[in-house]
């Protein structure tokens, strides 16, 4: 089949725009879809430069020809780049452009074709499905944050607010509530979504190792630096740079990162050369930074520096109403990890989880999920199945011991125990039925042997016969 003069009607029919430039970038052909995209005529392109269209994605020199005149040229090729244009309506429209330099017999560049894909349907889509699924709380979250607490909608608020800007954001909030998460939210909301996002915990290093961390070292710096290596700044570059526990930053560290963040240049440990760096920069803390700069600890200049935004990360106990939620997420999680057929804790078992002040938040209630997660055999958690530090502090020293009605390994089937029964109390029963076995009497506690031997010094019982 010869195609000859079909080429017109070949590219009309194609869904992206396609458009043709010469050397110089002055527009030579543009197929329907382009003009549609752009909203400009082909008449109205033909013979105008292509800086018209005013795209992000392009590197334009303007002082020839060729690879005189733009990035492109010089490349030969772009492929798959996210640019944004402007359209005849000054309209910013996201397009992803693939691009190829064209050749003559020479190998003297004479233009270039490029394919621009309107990726705004998509992004508008992205976003009011991200709504919908906020609204109606159908998904993981908010970039795997859950919460429905009025807390947590203002907290979504303030990432959303403030992730698009560059401003310094100093996240706040006690240990297990998740800080990292709200550094990652709003990196990924924020428009350097698709650059690095590097995290450094400024408490897990030495004050040499944490400076070379931050800012790279050369060959010889110190006693063990083989070679020359990047810092976490550079490894960052147009990305976000995530400093969790900023109050651990020496003093000395600290004059130094307040240099950086005010001259946006860096060097590194045992070189004189200062390095350019465009990082935007998120730190956290569940230490009193003002206290801290009262006693001398940390310096009130970078504190200015870093706290410009302050996000504040709630404890579980102030958001109570979200445990339920957040326990069978992690549910949904365990069980596909493992494929144990678990669907949830029992209503009982859930009280007592929501009761619980959780003093580890997140991280703690996690660790407790897990912890069940791992003893259960059935189809849901029970109170036998629950770390024995839930059920410690309950009201009036009771303890809900478990209705149970398994078998022991001797085949023997233990009697069901009260639901509501003081400590001692269960303590005793179960002893009894176990004929004074410490470790029949954990079975039947759903208890660790070790814990029926505190509960037993605790409440001064003492086994007359041990020999049973």
């Amino acid at each position: 089949m010869k195609i000859g003069n079909h080429w017109r009607k070949i590219i009309d029919s194609v869904q992206d725009g396609i458009i043709l430039v010469d050397a110089q970038g002055i527009f030579v052909a543009a197929n329907h879809s382009a003009q549609l995209m752009t909203g400009y005529s082909e008449d109205q392109l033909i013979g105008k430069s292509c800086r018209i269209l005013n795209c992000t994605g392009c590197d334009i020199k303007g002082i020839g020809t060729g690879k005189d005149w733009c990035q492109l040229f010089s490349q030969g090729l772009v492929r798959d780049k996210k640019c944004m244009i402007t359209d005849s309506r000054k309209q910013t429209i996201p397009i992803v452009k693939t691009a190829t330099v064209l050749y003559d017999e020479q190998d003297e560049i004479i233009g270039a074709v490029e394919t621009l894909k309107d990726i705004s349907e998509n992004i508008s889509y992205k976003n009011e499905l991200a709504s919908i699924k906020r609204i109606y709380h159908i998904d993981d979250g908010f970039h795997g944050i859950i919460g429905r607490t009025p807390v947590m909608q203002n907290l979504f608020e303030h990432i959303q607010g403030v992730a698009p800007l560059d401003t310094p954001v100093i996240i706040l909030g006690e240990s297990g509530t998740g800080k990292e998460m709200v550094a990652k939210a709003l990196h990924e909301t924020g428009n350097r979504a698709d650059k690095p996002f590097i995290k450094v915990n400024c408490a897990a290093l030495s004050e040499t190792i944490l400076e070379s961390e931050l800012f790279g070292h050369v060959k010889g710096a110190y006693t063990g630096a083989a070679a020359d290596r990047i810092g976490r700044f550079e490894a960052a570059h147009q990305g976000t740079l995530f400093l969790d526990e900023v109050g651990d930053i020496p003093l000395s560290v600290q004059v130094k990162l307040l240099r950086v963040l005010e001259e946006q240049m860096i060097q590194r440990v045992g070189d004189n050369r200062s390095i350019p760096i465009d990082v935007r920069i998120i730190t956290a803390t569940n230490r009193n930074l003002e206290t801290m700069i009262r006693n001398g600890g940390f310096r009130e200049d970078l504190f200015f520096r870093i706290n410009v935004f302050p996000v504040i990360c709630p404890p579980l106990r102030d958001r109570k109403d979200d445990i339920t939620l957040i326990i069978q997420h992690f549910i949904t999680i365990l069980a596909k990890k493992t494929q144990k057929n678990i669907l949830g804790f029992t209503p009982q078992a859930m009280r007592i989880m929501v009761a619980y002040p959780w003093p580890g938040n997140i991280r703690e209630l996690r660790n407790a999920v897990e912890y069940a997660f791992v003893l259960a055999k059935g189809k849901s958690i029970g109170i036998e199945h629950l770390p024995d530090k839930l059920l410690k502090d309950l009201p009036d020293g009771e303890v809900p011991a478990p209705v149970l009605g398994r078998e022991l390994k001797s085949g023997a089937t233990i009697g069901a125990i009260p639901v509501k029964q003081s400590e001692r109390t269960a303590l005793v029963d179960a002893l009894h039925q176990a004929d004074g076995n410490q470790t029949r009497a954990a079975e039947i506690l759903g208890v660790s042997r070790v814990t029926v031997w505190k509960r037993m010094k605790k409440h001064g019982i003492i086994l007359e016969n041990r020999g049973k």
